[in-house]
């Protein structure tokens, strides 16, 4: 059984207001996707790396490949419109059978701890489908400039990547969703979707998305 990772690199970064994709901006001299290919590197439970990217930032990842010595970055893949569309780009440039292991991972969320990953990784060899997700803790609100309501946080999660899953489920949930031309917003919909069982696995406060300034600002003062 082989483990794979995709990783779709195709954010503008608008948010941010920056020239390049947030994904390749440099904090401390270290391109944020490169921040995220080291956990990925790092991890016994990875054998090889695909990023989904628009082919102008080929170039520039091939330089970071190099420069932090990638050797399990094997593919780096034309991106498409949207997210889904360059991770089945990712998953169909792999050489993956049915039942090995695809991890997905957002480029821009750098801090992921290696725990995790190799827990999510472990869960879905036993179990299929995991999605990494964190337990909503503070009070949920409802409503449009005024408070129409309050929801129940028992059973509420906050998504998270990785969310990895057996190749022939997730192949199979976003082939589905290409067929019913439906477009989720992340694997883990797809593949529930698509009829089949997505166990939750504890992620972590620290494994955020830079998104926003703000959270740039974060990543900065932590990554110090």
């Amino acid at each position: 059984m082989k483990k794979f990772a995709v990783i779709p690199s195709g954010g503008k970064g608008t948010r941010l207001k920056s020239l390049l994709p947030k994904q390749y901006i440099k904090v401390h001299g270290k391109e944020i996707i490169a921040y995220t290919l080291d956990v990925f590197q790092n991890s016994e439970n990875i054998d090889e790396i695909c990023i989904a990217a628009e082919p102008e930032y080929f170039e520039l990842i091939e330089e970071i490949k190099k420069k932090y010595a990638y050797t399990k970055l094997k593919y780096i893949v034309p991106g498409g419109k949207t997210r889904q569309e360059s991770v089945y780009k990712g998953i169909m440039s792999l050489p993956a059978s049915d039942n090995d292991i695809i991890a997905v991972h957002d480029a821009a969320r750098p801090l992921l701890p290696l725990e995790i990953l190799n827990n999510s990784i472990n869960k879905a060899i036993e179990v299929d489908n995991v999605v990494v997700a964190i337990k909503a803790r503070d009070t949920l609100i409802k409503g449009n400039q005024f408070v129409s309501d309050y929801v129940n946080r028992d059973l509420i999660y906050y998504a998270q990547t990785p969310q990895v899953f057996k190749s022939k489920n997730l192949k199979d949930a976003m082939e589905k969703a290409i067929a019913d031309n439906f477009l989720g917003t992340d694997e883990s919909m797809l593949v529930k979707r698509a009829g089949y069982k997505v166990q939750i696995v504890d992620g972590s406060s620290m494994n955020f998305k830079v998104t926003a300034p703000s959270d740039l600002e974060t990543f900065t003062l932590i990554s110090k």
